[in-house]
């Protein structure tokens, strides 16, 4: 085992060579690299949860507006075809009457404050199956989008 000469301090910049042995060089520089290691972990880890916790917020927001722009125009579809086919109901409007408050029900029952609900999906699926099941009934073919100016229905 061979030795070298390191620089070391003796207190208030006082520096001194000192020899040691390469086991010793080689324990010190471990434990410099576990040290910093260990620290650059930590920040990594604080800085990468800050920035996750943002993205996290932004991806949320943009996704729940998707979802409520999408109820809402379910639902005004729904309020414009009930003020419709109450002023001109006929006994052959009835199942179209009773899908259609079916629909109104259920996107008032849509927990719209609760994003942890955990049947939000499965709800939110059975509005849209909802949905095409009373544009069947009216023969109307809705095309529901989302763009940079607006979410809408177009037929």
């Amino acid at each position: 085992v061979g030795s070298c000469w390191v620089l070391g301090c003796g207190g208030r910049e006082t520096f001194f060579w000192e020899k040691c042995s390469f086991d010793y060089l080689l324990t010190l520089l471990l434990l410099l690299w576990g040290r910093f290691h260990g620290e650059g972990y930590q920040e990594g880890y604080e800085e990468g949860s800050g920035l996750g916790l943002i993205e996290g917020r932004q991806h949320g927001t943009f996704h729940g507006a998707k979802i409520g722009s999408e109820i809402g125009c379910y639902q005004g579809f729904a309020f414009a075809w009930r003020c419709l086919l109450h002023s001109c109901a006929t006994e052959k409007d009835s199942k179209k009457m009773k899908v259609l408050e079916s629909l109104i029900g259920m996107i008032q029952k849509f927990p719209y404050d609760d994003p942890t609900y955990d049947k939000l999906h499965e709800d939110l699926d059975r509005i849209r199956g909802k949905f095409k099941q009373l544009c069947s009934l009216l023969n109307v073919q809705p095309d529901f989008k989302i763009s940079a100016e607006g979410s809408g229905l177009a037929f």
